[in-house]
């Protein structure tokens, strides 16, 4: 059996506490997950998100980032 890295991006609300909704799809490269927050993250900030961490396999892999409208 082949394991593939999963990625995914930790949202949380403005206390630092994990939301459970939304919710972030997994996926298998770094640059997909940095390509849906890139496409999403207005839409996530506008839902309640106020900031995300990307997570690989479990362990945070980059700086936090605020979701910030304008």
């Amino acid at each position: 059996m082949v394991m593939r890295p999963r990625w995914a991006w930790e949202l949380d609300d403005v206390d630092g506490r994990a939301l459970d909704r939304p919710i972030s799809p997994v996926f298998t490269t770094q640059f997909d997950a940095e390509q849906w927050i890139g496409e999403q993250w207005r839409t996530l900030a506008q839902q309640g998100v106020h900031s995300a961490r990307l997570l690989h396999d479990g362990h945070q892999v980059t700086p936090t980032l605020v979701l910030r409208i304008p």
